[in-house]
């Protein structure tokens, strides 16, 4: 229909010119020195294996030589996806082969397409240690305020270096451990809890009535509830000094997991924990990245893991043992003190 410029002007002036306001323009970046991290998705859940959730193992190594291929034959039988762990070891003070082992075993394993991990990642990482390797020194009471202060660095150089954005479960395994369930990770996964442990014992034989028996020996005396008596003794000492446990100069009277248990029990039976050992743990990755470390200093007097379990409770985090959960040693022939 044909218009006259005034029949055009009187119809347009019934039409408005729309406005669009648009809040949400995006931002489009382009630089490859700009990463984004989006760690809302990463999450520890007891559906892990669903939810294919990321497993990052975690094993400081001094002289450890002797005990690395038997460590490669239990992470081999882990029924957890191979695909799911990422593993992570630090070497450091070494005057042995461990680096070589190490090597070679990795090596090996990574090539097998069964076996294979994720990843695997070697740190190196000398600390001037003087501390020798043998049950005397490693375990002598005047050894035990700077050899926990040691760990707990060791702990912490090798935990900031390895973990990723993508971890959900942090596994903190010793190469010592003689043997242990291959379904631990899925095992512990379904406690559903911040920081876990199992109680750690060690086999010995002896005649008993003309008969070798097992004395089902107990290893581990840093995984423990707090006392009374343990906590006059800490109000009573400087902040700098590292109780240790197991030794006739510092009287606790904690309750000890290692003294609790019967594998033959619910392997399944909880209780709380105010103090852990290192020898295996598993922590919800959120855990760590709160800050809730291993401290190389006395923390309410205490140092590495016995530390981290305390910083860890300070912080509103449940830690927690499976007493009747074993996992077993080597036996170091180590004799208990005032444990």
């Amino acid at each position: 229909m044909d218009m006259t410029p005034v029949e055009e002007s009187r119809w347009h002036a019934h039409l408005q010119t729309p406005a669009i306001f648009n809040h949400h323009a995006p931002v489009e970046v382009n630089s490859s020195t700009i990463h984004r991290v989006d760690l809302n998705p990463i999450v520890s859940t007891v559906k892990a294996v669903i939810n294919e959730e990321r497993v990052l193992i975690l094993t400081p190594l001094k002289d450890a030589a002797p005990y690395i291929n038997q460590h490669f034959d239990l992470l081999s039988e882990l029924t957890y996806p191979h695909h799911l762990i990422d593993l992570a070891f630090l070497v450091g003070d070494s005057t042995d082969n461990t680096l070589a082992v190490l090597a070679k075993e990795l090596d090996r394993v990574q090539r097998n397409d069964k076996l294979a991990f994720r990843s695997a990642m070697v740190v190196e990482k000398d600390f001037g240690s003087t501390l020798l390797q043998d049950v005397e020194s490693r375990h002598g009471f005047e050894a035990q305020g700077p050899r926990r202060r040691l760990l707990g660095k060791i702990r912490n150089y090798l935990l900031s270096t390895a973990m990723k954005p993508e971890h959900s479960w942090v596994y903190w395994r010793d190469v010592d451990i003689q043997d242990s369930p291959p379904m631990i990770i899925e095992d512990f996964i379904a406690h559903d809890k911040d920081v876990l442990v199992p109680n750690v014992w060690f086999h010995r034989y002896e005649k008993k009535d003309g008969v070798m028996q097992d004395i089902e020996g107990r290893f581990d005396y840093n995984s423990w509830q707090e006392s009374e008596a343990g906590l006059t003794l800490a109000d009573s000492l400087d902040k700098d000094i590292v109780l240790a446990e197991g030794y006739k100069e510092y009287q606790t009277n904690r309750t000890y997991m290692a003294k609790m248990g019967d594998w033959r029990s619910d392997s399944a039976e909880e209780i709380p924990l105010d103090g852990i050992g290192g020898v295996n743990i598993i922590v919800k990755a959120d855990v760590h990245r709160s800050g809730i470390n291993f401290p190389s200093y006395a923390f309410e007097n205490q140092a590495e893991t016995e530390g981290f379990a305390k910083m860890a409770k300070r912080a509103g985090y449940g830690v927690f043992g499976l007493p009747n959960y074993i996992v077993w040693h080597i036996d170091t022939q180590e004799k208990p003190g005032n444990a």
